[in-house]
């Protein structure tokens, strides 16, 4: 059967789903030591005048963030992505310093980094304490339009499940502080230790979200509602659905796969509540050990089932969901793109794969940074 989706058809006839927009961030690092910097202040001054709104700093000046403007095109955000990358490595440049698209820096020298300062900044550090030490990570957020809050909130209880899959999916971090963690998305772990991160819990309704969120404050879990980290939210700024999952991927084209998948997931949750189903009951204890599986053994590993349990390959999972989806890829026009580029994905390997075979031929982290620098502003998805 059909999905029924909400499209849209623009001037060019091109049918598309809800509109969607991605946020990216990028470390910053020096191309001799190809070790992190700081340094973004100067860069995004720069990327501002060419971006505008679309880049602007982050949690520490090691970091930038570019986000896209809403858009129903899958294509048309590829190109969005492709172009801010590009221009923010072109602003780099001008200091003589690099960006890379990585969960986590390669070598060492990350730790405590240098936390942007400002009233909020610092509320976070007297707060968060040593858990701003390992800020140094870099994630992609998908924002999906959903300004009805409350189907915002119970199709994020239809997201749940998949959370770990995305994690695999797009697992960029192997390497911390110059060691291998043995860990595909390395990044996972350390966002894992904050209060309120990981996958949310199963909402029935505004009030009980406002309810938790009004717990969560009595007890000084968080800042503002901007500190409530979950994998999946209501924006704070935005009327969207934020999945905030993922590892920045090495290539733009890689986000665009993830932001066309979650959208595809988002309709099929707004299908399932509009029938009156507001989501699975899924164990936390299965959450926790699927995103330690994923995080460990990324796309070239296996993911348990929910209920049972039983590990099954990851690439098989994936190929599943997107057969399931693709009524709606189809109908938004994503799924030739989705399926050739998750097609390509597992032919080349996923990041952690890619960047432990630049390390791999000459057994130099070096490498993996060169190898990051190179192909963060290509655009395409890539081989080692």
């Amino acid at each position: 059967m059909e999905a029924v989706v909400p499209v849209q058809v623009g001037g060019d006839g091109v049918v598309s789903g809800p509109r969607l927009g991605v946020e990216e961030e990028f470390l910053l690092v020096d191309p001799v030591s190809r070790g992190v910097v700081p340094g973004a202040g100067a860069v995004v001054d720069r990327a501002v005048a060419r971006l505008g709104s679309r880049v602007s700093g982050e949690i520490t000046t090691l970091h930038v963030e570019t986000r896209t403007d809403p858009t129903a095109s899958v294509r048309g955000l590829l190109e969005q992505l492709v172009e801010a990358r590009r221009v923010v490595a072109e602003c780099a440049a001008v200091d003589g310093l690099r960006i890379v698209a990585t969960g986590t820096p390669v070598l060492p020298g990350a730790t405590a980094p240098p936390v942007t300062r400002g009233p909020r900044q610092d509320r976070g550090t007297a707060t968060f304490r040593g858990l701003h030490d390992e800020l140094a990570i870099c994630a992609l957020h998908v924002h999906v339009e959903l300004p009805d809050r409350e189907r915002a909130l119970l199709v994020s209880n239809h997201l749940r499940a998949y959370l770990p899959l995305l994690i695999a999916l797009t697992a960029n971090s192997p390497f911390w502080e110059g060691r291998d963690s043995g860990y595909a998305g390395w990044r996972s772990m350390i966002w894992s230790r904050w209060p309120v991160a990981g996958p949310p819990p199963r909402f029935t309704s505004v009030a009980h979200y406002e309810r938790v969120v009004e717990m969560l404050s009595a007890a000084g879990a968080v800042v503002d509602p901007g500190t409530l980290f979950w994998d999946i939210r209501p924006s704070v700024t935005h009327p969207t659905l934020e999945v905030r999952v993922s590892d920045v991927p090495v290539s733009a084209q890689e986000s665009a796969l993830v932001a066309a998948l979650v959208r595809a997931l988002v309709v099929r949750g707004l299908e399932a509540v509009d029938r009156g189903d507001h989501g699975p009951e899924v164990a936390g204890e299965w959450l926790r050990a699927a995103y330690w599986r994923a995080a460990r053994d990324g796309l070239a590993g296996s993911l348990p089932e929910v209920g049972s349990g039983r590990l099954r390959p990851a690439r098989e999972v994936l190929g599943e969901v997107v057969a399931w989806l693709a009524p709606v890829l189809r109908a938004c026009g994503d799924e030739d793109l989705v399926r050739g580029w998750s097609e390509r994905l597992l032919a080349v390997g996923g990041g952690a794969v890619r960047q432990r075979a630049a390390a791999g031929r000459r057994g130099r982290l070096t490498d993996v940074v060169d190898f990051l620098v190179a192909q963060t502003v290509v655009g395409e998805l890539q081989p080692a």
